[in-house]
């Protein structure tokens, strides 16, 4: 049996769908409902070692997507209490029930702003609560192998960021401001951002779970890497429109509005689509190199056609129905 922990969210839905596709056995453990799967799901909150001792299967695989992740969790004690504490808590209740196998999904955001192509034996350097404290779950989980290190199997895949269908995400709301006109280019256009397409992602975790007793890391990238002017000017030809990307404004001009977008949500209390991180985000170069391919993974889908699928889905079809999935 495969325990899904996070499983009713956007990459541990699609994973699910794939398993039940291929006739795996799996059990989501959340403590959300799954819209897709409500059948599958065992309610129960990471942060809850008793919850997990009582859903979790005995001697099955885990695979852990759950997490605090956006930028603008409140308080900032959330991202050490799930990300950390659920990981302490997850390996507790593996020992309990003699679970051999994790799989934990951790982020490139381990990094930090990192130069250009960094690849797995990259500085670890996160520069936000979220990337350190997934950093120190990944030493979580590192210890829990160590203490049978023969018998057990630790995977850890590093996503950069992940988009496709149904995903309320960064990548979406690019899409959508292109799609509404109302895009402006933040810089030179010149910075260069890996990406990965949630069915591919899905895909290499099921490829995982055959590796054998150890420690395996990897980043996950979908190749190629498109700067930010060849990725818009490839969305708006996927949209029929220009290529022409259209008025830009300077870096410095884009940092200074989001720090008034800031300002404002100290004042007022709430968030906003635009601050001062995510235009720094948005204009950082996001680049990462992976040795995936040694493993014999080869995508399912390529960049390109997922750009298109998405695109198609969100923006040329009618899916008003569809569960959504919203992250940064």
């Amino acid at each position: 049996m495969i325990n899904i922990v996070g499983g009713s969210g956007f990459i541990g839905t699609r994973l699910s769908r794939m398993l039940a596709s291929a006739n795996t056995p799996f059990k989501i453990v959340d403590k959300a409902p799954s819209h897709t799967f409500p059948e599958s799901v065992s309610l129960a909150d990471i942060r809850s070692p008793n919850e997990l001792n009582r859903v979790l299967s005995d001697g099955g695989t885990l695979i852990h997507l759950a997490a605090e992740h956006r930028d603008d969790v409140q308080p900032k004690s959330r991202y050490d209490e799930v990300n950390v504490q659920g990981a302490k808590n997850l390996c507790e209740a593996a020992r309990n029930k003699g679970i051999q196998k994790i799989v934990f999904v951790s982020t490139v955001a381990v990094y930090g702003f990192a130069p250009l192509g960094t690849n797995e034996s990259g500085m670890i350097n996160p520069f936000n609560d979220y990337g350190r404290t997934k950093a120190e779950a990944e030493l979580v989980f590192e210890a829990w192998q160590a203490e049978a290190s023969a018998q057990r199997t630790l995977i850890i895949v590093r996503p950069t960021v992940v988009f496709g269908e149904q995903n309320r995400g960064n990548v979406y709301n690019l899409l959508k401001q292109i799609a509404s006109g109302r895009f402006v280019m933040i810089g030179d256009g010149k910075n260069r951002k890996s990406m990965a397409y949630v069915e591919n992602i899905a895909a290499f975790l099921i490829h995982s779970l055959s590796f054998s007793p150890g420690v395996h890391l990897f980043n996950y990238i979908d190749k190629p890497d498109f700067t930010m002017n060849s990725l818009v000017s490839h969305v708006r030809k996927i949209m029929g429109k220009s290529e022409e990307i259209g008025f830009r404004i300077p870096y410095g001009v884009g940092f200074f509005i989001g720090k008034f977008f800031d300002l404002g949500s100290r004042i007022t209390g709430k968030s906003f689509a635009i601050s001062s991180i995510r235009v720094k985000k948005f204009c950082a170069n996001s680049v990462y190199e992976t040795s995936i391919e040694k493993t014999g993974f080869v995508p399912p889908v390529l960049l390109t056609d997922a750009l298109a699928r998405t695109i198609k889905f969100e923006f040329m079809e009618d899916h008003q129905a569809d569960k959504l999935f919203y992250s940064e």
